[in-house]
């Protein structure tokens, strides 16, 4: 050892950044990362070394890359331990093990796998510098680690390397500190994991099985990216993208509008090589569709005719309809073509062939069309589907989707509702009107415009959404078609279903209103209006609605012909419009309304808005006149219009039953009912207003517990409310319940329970409840008998932390070994052994009264059942349980335990491992190597009786093999 300066702050730890081959032989040879311990230092002359695994020397200080350490006394040994972070050393360790084979994977020419190795090894050093760099968040460090284990754990099973068993954070397992059973149990689950991602890499990334397990996960989303659009439009452009199901003819999802400007660029120029849109909240039911299609609505906006040049006096802004493109995306959706963000689809262009074809028929046309000449007009994009919900999807994907993608939702509400998931959409679709051109010699072209005003008549700003990805608007304007009675726009917008009134308003060719209809979208008792299509009446004048809240309008106009005088395309002020009465009296059609008698706006809500409401109120004759102010008002008999509406409202319901129950105390009359209409409610309705109708049911039984008139109905409807949450598409607001129970649960007997008052009586109750289960479970009876005794072993064990507190742990461990005794032995083994299974995992079975009790009636089931080799999986389950639980708890307590186990089962389990050994081979045999650890968790518990264990085995009946203790495969 060389003399010099001894280091003053510990122990150091370096990494070699070059080679040095040294040059006398007090040099220490360096390969480039070899790790060094460093023992002193000299000024100017190096370091003394002492490498981990070779002897020691000096070396140029340049050459050593320093660390921090410190160091772990193990005994008389001193281990030298980074102070990196755990995570960091074990990559560290990875990749130096990995690059000697690597290299040896090029000697040996096997380049796929070398190539395949190189990849991993590049992707742990990327990892590495992120976990060095300290500026990860502690929810994305997380999931860092576990994806940096699963590429280690992976690597070094294609590499035939031993595997790393870890916990569920992906923390190496201390086997000092691990029970042998829970040390077995995560080799296995390890082992499939890694199994199971080894098939998928062999297997074709878009067989049938991966496509399978794609369509079982319940999120999906396609990703979109416009790279670019070309097409001679010579106008400004509206693009309205969205997913569309040729077999119901309609749209799935919202629009996604980019608005493109008439130099070939987008409006807005910060979106220029960034339109990125994805579309979310689609189902396994959508991905099972026959077919499903991209498609995009070209709308140009501009001039009636191209053909006109700007010089003459013509109306300008109008939206006419240029072409669609369209893409059958079945394949992509299904997982059974590539799904690739770099990969670039061309999308034609079909153009109208004609100014009256709307644009719905050409979808319907180009959907079932042959390949058209579309001169090099048409889209490029991009597109791939991603699985999982969409805050999953910005984590695995930040590339991708980021602040700046456009989230396109679904039509609707999704599948799986996740909680969180607050909406407040009416989605409204102007779907087809007729105008008859009454005596004029051709028809209307007619311009739709919806808005939205308050009370007061006054319009409001910036409430319509045309579609995803675009700033608000005030109101609405839709394609207009050249000269067509029966207009068909099939045009979808979202609003708020606040808004109390819909209306549509029609202009003449000096942009006069000459016919309007509206709609309610609030109905008198209290729910929105139902989905689905609405005639509604047309009525011939120019009116207007108010309302006690807000009002929605919709307005119709005919743009001025071919050289008129250019008009600003606004209406006047919709406050102004009255609210007439209704004279059921024959009128002319043509006859228009004096616009300056329309003024009185306070009873426009008593007129019908639709054909049914119009025939419940027994008008006669096909036309009525509107008298007094509204005199000359009219409803043509040959004028329709029809609109469709969707709610995705986790603010409002459509259904009264549930309504009237969340306000029952208007009509306490009619509670009893509305308790057992909840029960007929779609569950998907209940779900979004869970907190309400629970707090409803609540209140409800506090304010009626003088009586018990509600008692059963209100246990009905808490029974039917868990029973959704069980469900799988609702699974995910078991944590939304849980928080409600902590949170915001409130009921008198509760906090009377918490303070200690009416203890004894609920204990009564509680424990008399118990005993009349414990009756049940006695029965031979079959049928309803049978499946009730199933419900309760399945079920009663998910209630037992939460009386735990209330009894004594004797008398409750009393209880529950009644509940499994008086089962008859033969009747329910599986169902048996399960529920002692969840027993044995609750917090129960950490007392030690209770697990005395639980244990002598556990015991024997378990002796029985494995002698004769039955429901052997099971057995096995719950008897590692019982072994991990005595592992865990205090050894003083568990000594009994063990010796009781011991004596009672140690030589059954040792036989049937001998009958597995004599039948079959022992690789193949479910449960041998679990048998195994079963032995040797029990002989190593057994600590100083061990040898009088082994020589009980080797007696002449035990047979014992110690080969049999612990298989290594």
């Amino acid at each position: 050892m060389f003399r010099g300066q001894p280091l003053g702050w510990g122990p150091e730890w370096g990494t070699a950044l070059w080679n040095f081959s040294g040059t006398n032989e007090h040099h220490l040879p360096l390969q480039i990362g070899d790790t060094v311990h460093i023992l002193q230092a000299l000024e100017d002359r190096g370091r003394c070394a002492d490498d981990v695994s070779s002897p020691q020397g000096i070396f140029p200080v340049a050459l050593i890359h320093l660390k921090g350490a410190h160091v772990k006394q193990k005994g008389a040994e001193e281990n030298i331990v980074p102070a990196e972070m755990p995570m960091v050393q074990e990559i560290t360790t990875t990749l130096r093990e990995w690059a000697t084979i690597w290299k040896q994977l090029y000697v040996m020419g096997q380049k796929e796998r070398y190539g395949q190795v190189r990849r991993m090894m590049c992707e742990l050093m990327e990892r590495r510098s992120q976990l060095l760099s300290g500026t990860l968040p502690k929810d994305e460090l997380l999931e860092l680690k576990k994806e940096v284990t699963s590429k280690i754990d992976y690597g070094n099973k294609i590499l035939e390397l031993d595997l790393v068993v870890r916990d569920e954070n992906g923390n190496i397992l201390d086997p000092d500190r691990t029970s042998v059973i829970s040390l077995f149990q995560a080799h296995r689950q390890a082992t499939s994991m890694i199994s199971k991602r080894i098939q998928e890499e062999t297997c074709s990334q878009y067989s049938e099985q991966g496509c399978n397990a794609r369509l079982a996960s319940p999120s999906h989303n396609l990703y979109l990216c416009v790279r670019n659009f070309v097409c001679n439009i010579g106008e400004e452009a509206q693009l309205f993208t969205a997913l569309y199901d040729p077999g119901q003819q309609k749209m799935i999802s919202e629009n996604y509008l980019i608005r493109w400007a008439s130099t070939g660029v987008p409006q807005d120029i910060e979106l220029l090589n960034n339109l990125k849109a994805i579309f979310t909240d689609l189902g396994s039911k959508d991905l099972k569709r026959e077919r499903l299609f991209l498609v995009c609505q070209i709308v140009r906006v501009g001039r009636m005719d191209l053909k006109e040049t700007y010089t003459r006096k013509l109306s300008t802004g109008l939206r006419r309809p240029f072409g669609v493109s369209v893409m059958d995306i079945t394949d992509i959706i299904k997982g059974k073509c590539e799904s690739d963000e770099d990969k670039q689809y061309f999308i034609p262009v079909h153009l109208v062939a004609a100014e009256n074809d709307f644009l719905h028929n050409m979808i319907k046309k180009a959907v079932e069309g042959k390949e058209i000449n579309h001169k090099g007009q048409g889209f490029w994009v991009s597109l791939k589907m991603l699985w999982g919900d969409l805050n999953q999807v910005r984590k695995d994907h930040p590339h991708l989707v980021d602040r700046s993608t456009v989230v396109v939702r679904k039509l609707g509400f999704p599948e799986i509702i996740m909680p969180g998931d607050i909406r407040n959409d009416i989605y409204l679709t102007l779907v087809q009107g007729e105008f008859d051109k009454g005596n004029k010699k051709t028809q209307k072209n007619v311009e739709v415009t919806v808005c939205v005003c308050d009370e007061t008549g006054s319009m409001m700003q910036n409430v319509i959404f045309p579609g995803a990805g675009d700033k608000p608007s005030s109101e609405y304007r839709s394609v207009v078609y050249y000269q067509q009675r029966q207009q068909r726009w099939m045009e979808t917008m979202k609003t708020s279903p606040d808004f109390v009134v819909l209306c549509l308003l029609a202009k003449d060719k000096s942009e006069r209103i000459f016919s309007m209809a509206f709609v309610k979208l609030m109905r008198p008792d209290g729910t929105t209006l139902h989905d689905g299509e609405h005639d509604l009446i047309l009525y011939k004048g120019f009116q207007s609605v108010a309302s006690e809240s807000w009002v929605l309008t919709a307005s119709a106009s005919r743009p001025m012909p071919k050289g008129a005088e250019e008009t600003p395309a606004t209406g006047p002020s919709l406050a102004q419009i009255p609210a007439p009465s209704v004279e059921p009296v024959v009128t002319d059609l043509e006859q228009q309304g004096d616009i300056r008698k329309l003024e009185d706006a306070s009873s426009y809500l008593n007129l019908p808005f639709t054909r049914s409401l119009l025939e419940s109120k027994t008008l006669s004759g096909s036309s009525f006149r509107v008298s007094g102010g509204m005199a000359g008002m009219g409803i043509p008999s040959r004028d329709s219009f029809q609109i469709s509406t969707l709610v995705c409202s986790t603010k409002l319901t459509q259904n009264v039953d549930l309504l009237g129950l969340l306000k029952w105390r208007s009509k306490p009359n009619l509670l009893a009912g509305n308790l057992q209409k909840l029960m007929k409610v779609d569950g998907g309705e209940v779900i979004k207003f869970l907190q309400d109708t629970l707090d409803a049911l609540f209140s409800i039984m506090m304010e009626n517990s003088a009586t018990d008139v509600y008692d059963t109905l209100i246990f009905d409807a808490l029974v039917f409310i868990v029973g959704l949450i069980a469900d799988k598409k609702f699974q995910h607001f078991n944590a939304v319940l849980e928080a409600y129970i902590q949170q915001h649960f409130s009921a008198t007997l509760a906090y009377k329970l918490y303070e200690g008052k009416e203890k004894a009586e609920f204990q009564a109750s509680l424990q008399q409840f118990f005993l009349t289960v414990n009756q049940l479970m006695k029965s031979t009876l079959e049928g309803t008998t049978l499946l009730s005794q199933g419900a309760a072993l399945k079920y009663l064990p998910s209630i037992l932390e939460d009386v735990f507190g209330i009894f004594d742990s004797s008398v409750l461990g009393c209880l529950l070994r009644d509940f499994i005794g008086n089962l008859p032995p033969l009747q329910l083994l599986k169902q048996k052994l399960q529920s002692l299974t969840d027993i044995v995992n609750s917090k129960i079975f950490q007392s030690y009264e209770c697990r005395e009790m639980l244990l002598h009636t556990t015991i024997p089931i378990l002796r029985e059942l494995i002698e004769k080799g039955e429901e052997e999986e099971a057995c096995i389950e719950l008897l590692s349980n019982i072994l991990e639980v005595l592992y865990k708890a205090q050894k003083r307590k568990v000594k009994g335990h063990v010796q009781m186990i011991l004596e009672q089962l140690l030589r059954t389990v040792n036989r049937r491992v001998i009958v597995l050994d004599q039948e079959h081979d022992l690789r193949l045999q479910v449960g041998f190597s679990e048998y195994g650890n079963i032995l040797l968790t029990l002989c190593g518990a057994l600590g100083s009786v061990f040898c009088a264990v082994l020589s009980m085995l080797t007696s002449p009946t035990g047979c014992f093999q110690p080969s049999l203790i612990w298989d290594p495969h």
